[in-house]
């Protein structure tokens, strides 16, 4: 069966699918896990039994690169568009949650008959327009913020026994959190249906804090591994375990054959290579022989494991793909492979790389790709970034390597290879135009909308000179800063809007003498009682794009913004 189908921006290709019944797809996405944290990379002390068998079957993108940090690469990855396009170019302060308009992963393949679940972490939004649930996805297991025990995430959630939302419900589930989401994706397998599904399960593992059971890290301890990279080492056996179990679900199911498994991760590893002041003599770690971690603008930032098998899409065998690939190459190959119609809104900038996968052709190559981190409320032209190609990378706008022969990028050769820099220069300042547009606006969290209710969090308040108070720990300590929320009033009408220092389970005291509110024009303000638990204000707001901004006033003095903030549409 041919299909047309739109494959980069506005290319159409022809597809061959080589099934009658589409396949299933299981993509599957770790926290903060490195190039190096795997066993078949080379790293001689993790044991990822698991893993390594699924490297050993599939076809490997090598040359895969993602957002040096998640919520970038998350973006990127669902609409196959560079993250700072989508609105989203850092983990917090309003500017990791990705805009509605996009047409993601989920919403492509809910169009095309299938069933959509994704489980973990989402990291693109807390709210309206913007969760999983608005984004294409029917059913949802997830924590909010971006990790568990952060402050939009559950109050006292700890990786065990946490209350997760599922389809808008709060549930507490028993077990750790990684067990659960698989166990909650082997279900949703499991059940029932005609339709084909495709499943995105995202762990907040082995992202820290680095929580697990001791039967996981010890062996790694005992084995020489220093703390804390032998509890990241435990995290991450515990996800190769659950590995493991899907696809021996999948097996026994009779799933495997026809479904696409995809393993990848968000950005280079987080506590796979010691500190500097590491003991000597002791385990340092693995970093696959490149420079950089988390964060960074060197590959170990931004270069990852990515596998692919599909046993009846011929994708497997063992084979390397050394070509440029990147996050944005995700939707437009699942795309081509499951011979799905599209008809995207915006433009896409990956490539498909089916043909290759399957070994029936090249492919992609030629090509320049970027990568930047811009952990900023504005972006800054030429900050943390690389432009590469299958030979270069250009560091930062300045230094240059020849990938292949300095892996390792420890030898900067601007100097002898100006015409490169040129060249690379040029193809970076004509994609940095590219993104301008995107620079000044906000991607706005919806008031009487689809959720009514809707419950804020200082996580996403927009500040300019200071990080916000985005996890728990911020909250407990009493973090004194401010900023407003980006949102808009979808229908006019009366509103309450609520206030607290603590969230709501906890009905705790706020402490506060005064609090105010600023919604476009309106101001009001008034006095609070010490022992009150929250403060609301009603009025009537007019429809429109807006900045909510608030204060409270604690005894002490001090002043900060509502941590936590809900907004209600009365009539």
């Amino acid at each position: 069966m041919v299909l047309l189908v739109a494959v980069l921006a506005l290319a159409t290709l022809p597809v061959q699918v080589s099934s009658q019944r589409p396949p299933n797809v299981v993509l599957v996405m770790t926290d903060d896990q490195g190039y190096g944290d795997v066993g078949a990379h080379g790293n001689g002390k993790i044991r990822t039994p698991n893993l390594d068998a699924l490297h050993k079957a599939s076809v490997r993108l090598t040359n895969y690169h993602v957002d040096p940090t998640c919520s970038p690469t998350r973006s990127a990855l669902m609409s196959g568009r560079y993250s700072t396009r989508t609105g989203v170019w850092h983990t917090i302060m309003g500017r990791s949650l990705m805009r509605g308009d996009e047409t993601t992963i989920a919403e492509e393949f809910a169009a095309n008959g299938y069933r959509t679940a994704m489980f973990g972490k989402w990291h693109l939004g807390d709210n309206a327009p913007c969760r999983p649930q608005d984004q294409g996805f029917e059913h949802v297991v997830w924590h909010r913020g971006g990790g568990v025990g952060q402050g939009p995430d559950h109050w006292g959630n700890d990786y065990f026994d946490d209350t997760y939302e599922v389809d808008g419900e709060l549930q507490r589930f028993d077990g750790y959190c990684t067990d659960v989401w698989f166990a909650e994706a082997s279900e949703f397998v499991k059940r029932e249906d005609a339709r084909p599904f495709f499943v995105y399960l995202a762990t907040n593992a082995p992202h820290g804090p680095y929580l697990v059971a001791e039967k996981w890290w010890r062996p790694c301890a005992e084995a020489g591994v220093p703390e804390p990279m032998a509890r990241f080492y435990g995290m991450i056996e515990n996800l190769d375990h659950n590995i493991g179990k899907l696809r021996n679900l999948l097996e026994e199911s009779g799933l495997a054959e026809n479904t696409i498994l995809l393993f990848t991760t968000d950005n280079g590893t987080a506590a796979g290579v010691a500190a500097g002041n590491a003991a000597k003599g002791t385990w340092r770690g693995f970093d696959a022989g490149m420079r950089g971690q988390k964060g960074s603008e060197y590959d170990g930032g931004h270069r990852v494991p990515f596998f692919a098998y599909w046993p009846k899409g011929g994708v497997g065998g063992g084979r390397d793909i050394d070509a440029l690939s990147a996050h944005v190459d995700v939707l437009p190959t699942l795309i081509e492979l499951c011979g799905l119609r599209t008809e995207p809104r915006l433009p896409r900038d990956g490539a498909s790389f089916a043909a290759a996968l399957r070994g029936d052709g090249p492919p992609p190559t030629g090509r320049t790709m970027f990568v930047h981190s811009q952990r900023v409320e504005h972006p800054q032209k030429w900050r943390k970034c690389s432009v590469m190609t299958d030979r270069w990378r250009l560091v930062n706008g300045e230094q240059l390597f020849d990938i292949g022969q300095d892996p390792g990028q420890r030898r900067d050769i601007a100097d002898e290879h100006a015409d490169v820099v040129a060249a690379l220069r040029d193809a970076y300042e004509g994609w940095w135009r590219s993104l301008e547009p995107e620079f000044p606006r906000y991607v706005r969290i919806h008031l009487g909308g689809a959720e009514n209710p809707v419950r804020l969090m200082s996580h996403d308040w927009h500040t300019e000179d200071r990080p916000t108070p985005w996890h728990q720990n911020h909250v407990r300590n009493g973090f004194v800063g401010n900023g407003p929320w980006a949102v808009d009033v979808i229908e006019a009408g009366r509103y309450a809007i609520t206030l607290r220092r603590w969230p709501s389970q906890l009905q705790r005291a706020m402490g506060c003498t005064h609090a105010s509110i600023e919604l476009g024009a309106l101001k009001l303000d008034r006095d609070v009682a010490p022992d009150a638990t929250e403060v609301t204000f009603e009025s009537e707001l007019p429809a429109g794009p807006a900045m909510l901004l608030t204060t409270l006033r604690r005894k002490d003095g001090k002043e900060h913004g509502a941590y936590f903030a809900s907004v209600r549409r009365l009539e």
